[in-house]
């Protein structure tokens, strides 16, 4: 698996001894809430969902601040189920709350984009994100991917709520431009 290096950010796969790391930003309430998913209860909680969705994946990167060695967040390139196109990759991704505003995660986006281009030879990043998440709006508008629309009632939530999906798509041909 790649490992990805930015000025500030290590970009590496995930192990097991993570989970202490990956629950403390996942158990706060607003990192899962702005992603759809309900901030996790317990340490068995984050290692069952390290296994699922972290854990021995090509395309998913524990986010590594270079200076004290923590795993701040995650990021990933993940087949996309809005899309039937194997040469369309989604991003996701979530940092720890007391990461925000740093630009950490536009660092570590333009890595994985430049990742997904130049080496996975993607056509397209697909990006997705509810309408009041203006923080990974802004991101994405940093990263240079197009506003599709709003794909209405897309989602529901671990709570039973339903939200649209704010829908954003980056080009090989717009990156290469």
């Amino acid at each position: 698996m790649a490992i990805l290096h930015t000025e500030r950010l290590l970009l590496r796969p995930f192990h097991i001894n993570d989970v202490d790391a990956v629950f403390n930003y996942s158990c706060t309430p607003n990192v899962g809430a702005n992603a759809g998913w309900k901030p996790h209860e317990s340490k068995a909680e984050t290692l069952k969902i390290m296994n699922e969705i972290f854990l021995d994946k090509e395309t998913v990167w524990g986010i590594e601040l270079k200076k004290t060695k923590k795993i701040i967040g995650s990021i990933g390139l993940i087949d996309d189920p809005k899309r039937q196109y194997d040469m369309i990759k989604m991003i996701g991704y979530a940092i720890g709350e007391a990461y925000w505003g740093k630009g950490f995660m536009t660092e570590a986006v333009q890595e994985v984009i430049k990742f997904g281009f130049n080496e996975l030879n993607l056509v397209a990043i697909a990006a997705y994100c509810y309408p009041f998440n203006k923080r990974s709006k802004n991101i994405l508008q940093k990263c240079n991917f197009d506003y599709e629309g709003t794909l209405t009632m897309a989602e529901k939530i671990f709570n039973g709520n339903i939200y649209d999906n704010d829908c954003y798509l980056l080009t090989a041909v717009k990156y290469y431009q």
